[in-house]
């Protein structure tokens, strides 16, 4: 069948969970049969997420063919257990940077390059072209920002344009908004929903499905008071209250009947979903056997979405073994080699996640030694696994100016740009390695775990491991068990007689799920455990 699609709109305020809300729909439509894909399409000016500090907008997720994007894909992904395409992340940066250079080659023969019909068209384009690379049943597509913004204008005509291009039961417009709750009065309010949709059909949109955030039940009045405003089914207002976590809201949202409803929007068969699966997920999850203390140690602990994908799959890790995870932020500048053995004692496992630049870099490396030598299960990733080679390289090899180029240019590096086989691009970056590379691994801890001697994970990295190190430190006990097959780059190390001392240049959060937890994390968590 022809594609459907879906989109979904945000109004009154910002983060109220429209990326949990569509991720939510497809995994309720998966569970019906369906095939989904998911897109989405964020307001700023940014080409490449993947610049944008941690600090200001959480982690950049990386997908499989190498394409930085915002975090909100890690949802989808999560949710949906499918990889999706580096076209599913767009940007107002991306959108105007394909116009200017095709107006730059001539492309548009003199002409003048307007946001009605370029921008608009070039944003319709890459919505169907991504709905159709996907081969999706479903294509639901979430448009970043609120209703109102002047920066999210294009988006919203371009959806407006869609569904005027295509077949009845084609489209269907979600708005997912909020209705505040006023302690005062003891009332729900709906105004600010009834303005919102105002603002929406104002540009020409007329939603079809209303999810109302919030903190309450929403009175069965309140429902047919936003219905009769908002020129929609009553039917179709359904609540979207506050869960316990984010793993309840496609059961919740099942309960309201959000999936039946799109798929009455659809013109789909409803089907009898399965959901056993997410189920016992959920009740694992909400049922731990104990808990494990873990501590975190990074760059950017003061916005904990720049490690959501890493905190998410130590959950992941954690329903595995049934148990909670109790995750303790520490800002890697705090640490010394001093104070390493006051700051986490008491934590079962430690884990050093990625990171760039050259602040904060000696707590880390403090860290790595503390865990190593004390015999604490301990899991670094990236930039944290690159600093644990380079503790490894001062103390057991005694190259005390062995560093990173990324942290000190002038050092003896252990870990460095590997100028061979990179460019530089015309913006004068240097290429990285990004997305999905095959590993080998020779036979130890990290092979048994993952139960093969072949993997494939995604990288996000400039700097490698300087090989020369790796027998060298071999003979300390320090042991690279797996190695890039494009390049021979080192890419993960282990401690043979540490309980848990694993390094990985890649990204294995990335590629866990909540019901398929990665063999790192369900290896790490085990050890913290004592298993």
């Amino acid at each position: 069948m022809a594609t459907k699609f879906v989109f979904v709109t945000g109004g009154v305020v910002s983060s109220l969970g429209k990326g949990i809300t569509a991720s939510s729909l497809g995994r309720l439509l998966k569970a019906r049969g369906y095939k989904v894909s998911m897109q989405k399409c964020d307001p700023y000016y940014n080409v490449d997420p993947g610049l944008l500090s941690p600090l200001q907008h959480g982690e950049a997720f990386i997908t499989d063919d190498g394409i930085a994007a915002d975090l909100d894909l890690g949802h989808y992904e999560r949710f949906i257990d499918e990889n999706l395409r580096g076209e599913a992340s767009v940007t107002t940066g991306k959108i105007h940077k394909a116009i200017m250079e095709r107006e730059l080659r001539g492309e548009y023969r003199g002409g003048t390059v307007q946001v009605i019909p370029h921008v608009t068209n070039e944003i319709k384009n890459r919505i169907r072209a991504a709905a159709k690379n996907s081969g999706a049943d479903v294509h639901i597509v979430e448009i970043g920002g609120t209703v109102g913004d002047m920066e999210s204008a294009p988006f919203m005509e371009a959806i407006r344009q869609m569904k005027c291009e295509m077949d009845s039961f084609d489209t269907c417009f979600i708005h997912v908004t909020l209705l505040p709750y006023i302690a005062a009065a003891g009332e729900i309010k709906t105004k600010p929903t009834q303005h919102s949709v105002i603002s929406l059909r104002s540009i020409g949109i007329q939603p079809d499905v209303i999810v109302c955030r919030t903190e309450m039940s929403i009175p069965n009045d309140a429902k047919e008071k936003i219905a009769l405003f908002c020129n929609v089914k009553a039917t179709n207002v359904l609540q979207n209250a506050d869960a316990n976590t984010l793993y309840d809201v496609p059961l919740m949202m099942e309960e309201e009947g959000l999936a039946k409803v799109v798929c009455a929007e659809l013109n789909l068969d409803p089907r009898t979903p399965d959901l056993t699966d997410w189920q016992e997920t959920v009740t694992r999850f909400t049922n731990p056997k104990g808990e494990v203390r873990i501590a975190l140690v990074g760059k950017y602990v003061a916005l904990h979405d720049a490690y959501l994908s890493v905190a998410e799959a130590l959950t992941h890790a954690g329903i595995a073994h049934q148990v909670a995870v109790k995750l303790t932020w520490i800002d890697s500048a705090d640490i010394t080699v001093e104070n390493a053995a006051e700051k986490l004692a008491g934590y079962q496992g430690i884990i050093m996640p990625g990171g760039y630049g050259s602040r904060s870099a000696e707590g880390i490396i403090a860290a790595a030694r503390y865990a190593r030598t004390s015999n604490v299960p301990c899991l670094m990733i990236g930039y944290g696994m690159q600093l644990a080679t380079v503790e490894a390289v001062r103390s057991l090899l005694g190259a005390t100016g062995a560093n990173s180029t990324e942290v000190d240019f002038a050092c003896s590096p252990a870990v460095a740009n590997v100028p061979e086989g990179r460019g530089v691009m015309p913006d004068g970056r240097r290429e990285a390695r990004n997305g999905g590379y095959d590993i080998s691994l020779a036979d130890g801890q990290i092979a048994t775990l993952y139960g093969s001697n072949t993997i494939h994970e995604r990288h996000s990295n400039r700097y490698e491991i300087d090989a020369d190190f790796v027998e060298p430190l071999r003979q300390k006990g320090v042991c690279f068990t797996g190695m890039s097959v494009e390049g021979n780059y080192p890419e993960a190390f282990e401690v043979p007689e540490h309980p848990f001392y694993i390094g990985v240049i890649y990204h294995p959060e990335f590629i866990s799920r909540p019901n398929k937890a990665h063999p790192l994390f369900v290896g790490f968590i085990g050890a913290a455990m004592g298993c």
